[in-house]
């Protein structure tokens, strides 16, 4: 349960950290907010591990770096419809 509590608000912190950075205005409230961030950290887990052929399974700057430029890509994609 504190797993799943912690990968909400840190989703919600990458989230709104993608949002902020992505030009543009992005309408979603905080569940939207969260849901981007903890989709963005699978993504940008999913595209680290294709580049660098590893897991990390302890919380470094790297991953949340990974999991924002994961969500900037998720807005970007959404952007273009």
């Amino acid at each position: 349960m504190f797993g799943l509590c912690t990968w909400i608000v840190v989703g919600l912190i990458v989230g709104a950290i993608a949002r902020a950075l992505f030009p543009g205005r992005q309408p979603m409230g905080w569940i939207g907010t969260a849901t981007l961030g903890m989709a963005g950290s699978l993504v940008g887990g999913f595209l680290s591990s294709l580049l660098w052929h590893g897991s990390i399974r302890v919380f470094h700057v790297g991953g949340l770096i990974s999991s924002v430029i994961g969500a900037l890509l998720i807005l970007w994609i959404v952007s273009r419809r």
